[in-house]
């Protein structure tokens, strides 16, 4: 994938490597770096003990979060126990803007259970569960802004204090591996019956085509470049520090590509007339999900990803998810007509963004895991 240099500020500090001898400085050309075919690590599950103690909290969290959508009744205390405890806690890694959102939401989210919802009557009540996925009183699924969330704001925020640590070593490349949700076997397949891609390398997956040109194999070369510069030394970081720069923009454009992929099925399932009340549900929480994988970027530094607030608060607005205000999700089932242009508003500003072409558009709709049965 080209990597684009006016994103300048994803490639770390690096010092040119010099030799003198005597009185004369000779410029020193090394080997190029040679990449292997595939990730090795015999100590993964020991590197990675913290991160992958995050990944269980985080399916902790979200499994009692969807307790709620059965019909009953979600313990608040539960969910806030589920999202500060831990060593390391999802809560000690969570960019502090969308820690502090945190409490609110899950507070919302025990209020909704037990309850119904109905679009039609919206906004009033406390919310609860339609078409088998529990929404607040505006139509929003809280579970969805929460888990999808936190794949941007804790676990992308703790890959960032891993790659700015002193003195990075083969070892926190593992924990990188982990944290993304994926495994060095590299499955790019959240199918798989063994190490399967789970959180943000679940999407990437499915988004990949699997021609050795996606995003999700993008990621693996990064994290495989990166692990071979570290063993060969220092004359190789501006091959680390490129792989890892990469590496970070990658990953948040696969977030981006998948924001796009739900934001076309929730377009088309509420265009449809006859959408069920099952198609309704489905398409919000397709939406949610949106909200989640896009307001969980925010408040992580401008410096560490290509999107800024600015532009994350102007697609929100056309998600009906002000940052300041009250979502208005339910608009998008009560007033389709008017309110679905927006959300295609959205897609063409991230395709503005990040550069995406109109096939990566076309290819982005499909869940290719679930295409080409892998």
């Amino acid at each position: 994938m080209k990597f684009n240099w006016k994103n300048s500020f994803f490639l770390l500090a690096f010092s040119a490597s010099l030799f003198s001898c005597d009185d004369d400085t000779t410029d020193v050309t090394f080997p190029t770096l040679e990449i292997p075919a595939t990730y090795e690590s015999a100590n993964y599950t020991s590197n990675a003990v913290a991160e992958l103690t995050l990944r269980s909290n985080l399916s902790n969290l979200s499994s009692t979060m969807k307790v709620g959508r059965s019909g009953a009744t979600v313990n608040e205390s539960e969910l806030l126990t589920a999202f500060n405890v831990g060593n390391p806690s999802l809560k000690s890694v969570t960019t502090s803007y969308y820690a502090e959102k945190i409490p609110n939401w899950l507070g919302q989210l025990a209020q909704a259970s037990g309850g119904t919802f109905d679009p039609s009557a919206a906004p009033a009540g406390n919310g609860g569960v339609y078409g088998g996925y529990l929404f607040d009183e505006n139509g929003l699924e809280i579970e969805q802004v929460v888990e999808k969330g936190l794949f941007g704001a804790a676990l992308y925020n703790h890959a960032l204090t891993i790659i700015k640590g002193n003195n990075i070593t083969s070892a926190d490349i593992d924990r990188l591996v982990a944290v993304f949700g994926a495994h060095p076997s590299f499955k790019n397949s959240d199918a798989a019956e063994q190490n399967k891609d789970i959180f943000a390398a679940k999407y990437a997956a499915r988004r990949d085509k699997n021609d050795g040109y996606g995003l999700y194999n993008s990621i693996k070369i990064n994290l495989i470049t990166a692990k071979a510069a570290i063993e060969k030394g220092q004359n190789y970081n501006q091959d680390r520090d490129k792989a890892l720069s990469d590496f970070r923009y990658n990953w948040e454009k696969s977030n981006m590509a998948t924001v796009i992929n739900y934001l076309l099925s929730t377009i088309s399932k509420l265009n449809d007339s006859n959408a069920s009340d099952a198609d309704k549900a489905s398409a919000l929480h397709a939406y949610s999900e949106t909200v989640g994988f896009m307001h969980g970027w925010k408040g992580v530094s401008q410096n560490d990803k290509a999107i800024s607030d600015a532009d994350i608060d102007q697609i929100l607005e056309y998600m009906n998810v002000p940052t300041n205000g009250n979502p208005t999700s339910y608009m998008f089932v009560t007033d389709s007509f008017n309110q679905l242009p927006k959300l295609q508003l959205a897609i063409d500003r991230l395709q503005e963004i990040y550069q995406f072409t109109d096939q990566d558009i076309i290819d982005f709709e499909y869940n290719w895991v679930s295409e080409q049965g892998r």
